[in-house]
This record gives structure tokens, sequence and C-alpha cells, in this order.
């Protein structure tokens, strides 16, 4: 009984991390626009909206499919959307920066932010890998 409780627990805990790490790296892209009083820096956000969306539409809602070897059209064109996805996460804050638009440590805040994202994605992986919910 005791071992089943520890399990949620440790569950509910994974899943409240995640929910912070999420949650910190909305806040970082939110703070990036807002100390500068420039919001060219939220035209990344679009990004964070971009990289799921190939696996819910190609990958059933699974990210098992990022780390197979299997192809197709389908879960080839999946990892390509997902990977110009990522890039553009850290080439948008980049060009921005490059045209002036955003200030440097905008630029910072939102690679800061993109890292998080992807710490939590990568956690999510492994969370989704080990159980199956």
């Amino acid at each position: 009984m005791l071992g089943k409780v520890l399990y949620a627990i440790v569950t509910e805990c994974r899943l409240a991390g995640l929910a912070f790490m999420f949650s910190s790296s909305i806040l970082l892209q939110i703070l990036a626009c807002a100390l500068y009083n420039n919001w060219w820096p939220m035209l990344s956000a679009l990004m964070y909206v971009l990289i799921p969306m190939p696996c819910l539409f190609f990958g059933d809602g699974s990210t098992r499919f990022l780390t197979s070897r299997e192809g197709g059209g389908w879960i080839s064109a999946a990892k390509f959307l997902t990977g110009a996805s990522a890039v553009g996460s850290i080439a948008i804050p980049a060009i921005l920066r490059h045209a002036n638009l955003i200030e440097t440590g905008a630029m910072l805040i939102e690679f800061t932010s993109f890292f998080i994202l992807v710490c939590t994605i990568l956690c999510f992986h492994r969370v989704t890998l080990e159980e199956d919910w």
C-alpha cells in the first residue's frame, strides 16, 4: 500500500515539475518582451506552438517516433518539421538581434527560455517512455 502511495506522489511530482518548467519557459518568453518594451521576441512563441504539431498530427500524440529508426513519408516529414521548428526557435531571436529589432538581453532571455522548453520536452519524452499513461 505504501509503495503505491509513494509511486503516486513521485508521478505527481514529475508532472508538477514539468508544468513548472514549461511555465518558467513561457514566463521568460513574456519577460524578454516586457522588460525591453519590445514585443518582437514574441514571434518565436509561434515556434512553441509549431514544435508539438508534428507529434500530434503524424506521431499519434507520442514522441516515440522521434527516436525510432523507422522511415516512411509521414514520419520523415514529422521529423523534418520538428527539426525545422526547433531551429526556427533559435534562429528567430538571432535574426531579430542581427536586424537590431531586439536587444542582446532579450535574445539571451529567449535562448534561456528555449533551453528550458527543450529540457521540458526531453523530460516529458523520458516520462512517457517509462510509463504508459
